[in-house]
């Protein structure tokens, strides 16, 4: 059953370089996982048609929970979320699909 991961920031980035060691050490995360990860949308335009609209979204798709979880919780991207928390306040959900 698929697995969608989602980033929200619901503020713009306030440390552009954090982001940007964050960007480029998560691109290693996801060249480990290329087979497993899947990117659906990363921060197009978006419509808020209720509450307020995000700064930015990521939804990212997986064939399962457990993938999405491995590679959340593996080395490589463990070592780039510090990066990702200096640079903004994101939410990270994982959904089950159907």
């Amino acid at each position: 059953m698929p697995a969608y991961m989602l980033f929200i920031r619901d503020e713009p980035v306030r440390d552009a370089a954090a982001m940007a060691e964050y960007q480029r050490m998560n691109r290693e995360s996801i060249r480990a996982f290329a087979e497993k990860l899947k990117p659906l949308a990363v921060y197009g335009a978006v419509e808020a048609l209720e509450g307020p609209a995000p700064d930015g979204v990521v939804v990212l798709q997986f064939p399962t929970v457990e993938d999405a979880r491995a590679w959340h919780r593996s080395p490589a991207y463990q070592a780039a979320l510090p990066h990702r928390q200096r640079a903004a306040d994101y939410r990270a959900i994982i959904v089950q699909g159907l």
